[in-house]
């Protein structure tokens, strides 16, 4: 990336990045391996062409939105989500209403707003509701320890887009070998996306497609030392795949399961509303939010995911860690009292 336009991006964020950079280093020494954080954060929107955010992400998809006490943040994201928009108007009172989206939106209470977008599936957050809720990564101990050396190590793939990704990567180059497995009716999203930052994650990795169906999976994760996903725990476990059992089998196992708030929430989140959540934002001259970054919940929970994996190998495994991506961006912004409004 040119200086001058990772420049532009860091100085939004830099603030913010002293946990990450701790955590980044310790990566380091734990595995040898160097975290180049500008890269990790701001690569997809270079190689993309993405202007920084204001009220609406890099991206495009997720709006800042003002509601009758304050703000939320909705991420329309995929296509089903700008397909139920109607009904979100209609859950918020305004069906008809002129001015689309965001007039439904001012006539409700920004928790109202979450609620009935959470109700259709949709992502959304008030700004700073994460923070203080959880810590960034939960260990669980479910198995014994052993310890190996990363090269012994074979990571099973199982996340999609950016966060469980870059994971993945981050230990790949630490010497595991990873395979990346994806389901034949649904690869991952981020293909359809800039391919250059699809390679970029996923270089030197083994790639499986198969059917996701009840024991088709059970091989493959009997191979593996490391499991990395981001679903809600129940869509495992109807494939027969329960993260207790994993690490109870063998000796040094580690289970990475990466959530937008929690195993124990079912609440859907993607990298920009998760960062909304956990006050992960900055402000415009007049006091109102602006997102920061492209996504930024993501690289930084893929970061944090990493290193908690790689500390758990360290001292011999046989952890449940989760992760969740609005604790992780809650971690950056509750040591930073710059982000507040101006008075």
């Amino acid at each position: 990336m040119e200086n001058h336009a990772l420049r532009a991006w860091m100085d939004s964020v830099e603030p913010f990045l002293d946990p990450l950079v701790d955590i980044a280093r310790s990566f380091t020494d734990l595995t040898g391996v160097p975290v180049d954080l500008p890269t990790a954060l701001f690569l997809r929107a270079q190689l993309a062409g993405l202007e920084r955010p204001s009220s609406t992400s890099a991206n495009g998809s997720c709006h800042l939105l003002r509601t009758t006490d304050g703000w939320a943040a909705v991420n329309l994201a995929r296509r089903d989500d700008l397909a139920a928009v109607p009904a979100l108007r209609a859950l918020l009172g305004s069906p008809d209403e002129p001015g689309g989206l965001h007039a439904a939106v001012r006539r409700n209470t920004a928790a109202e707003v979450v609620e009935a977008a959470q109700l259709l599936g949709i992502a959304a957050a008030v700004p700073g509701s994460a923070q203080g809720a959880r810590p960034a990564v939960r260990a669980e101990r479910w198995g014994e320890r052993r310890i190996r050396t990363m090269a012994e190590i074979r990571i099973v793939d199982f996340s999609a887009l950016w966060a469980g990704p870059l994971c993945a990567r981050l230990l790949g180059l630490a010497g595991a070998r990873v395979v990346k497995v994806e389901s034949v009716t649904r690869p991952d999203g981020a293909r359809f996306g800039t391919p250059a930052f699809y390679r970029w994650l996923h270089d030197g990795h083994d790639n499986l497609v198969v059917d996701f169906a009840p024991g088709a999976l059970d091989e493959i994760v009997a191979e593996a030392d490391v499991v990395i996903e981001a679903s809600r725990p129940r869509a495992l476990r109807r494939l027969g795949l329960r993260a207790e059992e994993f690490l109870a089998a063998r000796p040094g196992r580690v289970w990475v399961g990466i959530t937008g708030y929690g195993r124990e929430n079912d609440r859907i989140a993607f990298g920009d509303d998760a960062a909304v959540a956990g006050g992960l934002m900055g402000y415009d001259p007049n006091g109102d939010p602006i997102f920061l970054g492209d996504a930024l919940a993501d690289p930084v929970t893929g970061v944090f995911a990493a290193h908690a994996a790689a500390r758990s190998l360290a001292a011999g495994g046989g952890e449940l860690l989760c992760v969740s991506m609005a604790a992780c961006a809650a971690t950056l912004a509750d040591t930073r009292t710059r982000a507040q409004p101006p008075c």
